[in-house]
């Protein structure tokens, strides 16, 4: 989360109703980006109150890609459900795509209508997307959606460069080198309630692109 705090308590009441209705045995991890509005202070707030809830805090803002691997990192249940601070799936839309992961280690889901989005964060989305799958060959409609599950094997051991939102393309190159079956839903993402989105920030478009670059062609990074 990077500036919730307008809507992270009733995300987190309603996550966890979502997470009771599904199995007594859960935890809710929450990463905080660095944000400087106060989220982490309700987030921890709301921790006090329930064990089940975790707090992890980046003292220095990471642009989305080291709050998503520290919470993935975090998280120990056997399958970790991953979705944005603003909440874009239902409990109907988790209960559609839960049973995919039974023959998958990944389920990601993909966008079955495109709302909101300007000309200029379509032909954004369209070229990076576009560039994955020439220089990765990931073949995944909506690598960057805001809801998948993983099966926490195929994470183990692995270690991300990305600073970025191209930590989801990470992600999914490493999981197929590793044999990983990955499954797509179509869902219909809700629209953002409370807040704002800061992915679209030009410094993070920049960064996502440099990571992009950086994994290509530097060796280490694979």
């Amino acid at each position: 989360m990077y500036n919730e705090s307008a809507g992270i308590e009733d995300t987190i009441e309603e996550v966890r109703i979502i997470a009771s209705a599904l199995t007594d045995d859960y935890e809710i991890v929450l990463v905080d980006d660095a944000s400087p509005d106060g989220s982490a202070d309700l987030a921890e707030a709301a921790a006090a109150k329930d064990p089940r809830v975790r707090v992890k805090r980046l003292t220095e803002n990471s642009k989305f890609g080291g709050a998503l691997a520290l919470g993935l990192k975090t998280a120990v249940k056997d399958i970790i459900i991953y979705t944005d601070a603003d909440l874009p799936v239902s409990l109907l839309d988790i209960k559609k795509a839960l049973p995919l992961i039974d023959d998958a280690d990944i389920v990601t889901a993909v966008s079955k209508v495109k709302k909101g989005d300007n000309f200029k964060r379509k032909v954004i989305s369209w070229g990076y997307n576009f560039l994955l799958n020439v220089l990765f060959d990931i073949r995944i409609k909506d690598v960057n959606s805001g809801f998948k599950i993983f099966r926490r094997p195929i994470l183990e051991g692995l270690d991300f460069i990305s600073k970025s939102p191209f930590i989801d393309a990470e992600i999914f190159i490493k999981a197929k080198r590793r044999k990983g079956r990955i499954a797509e839903c179509p869902l219909i993402f809700r629209r953002r309630r409370q807040g704002v989105s800061n992915v679209a920030r030009f410094s993070i478009i920049v960064r996502t692109f440099r990571d992009m670059l950086a994994f290509k062609f530097t060796k280490s990074h694979g």
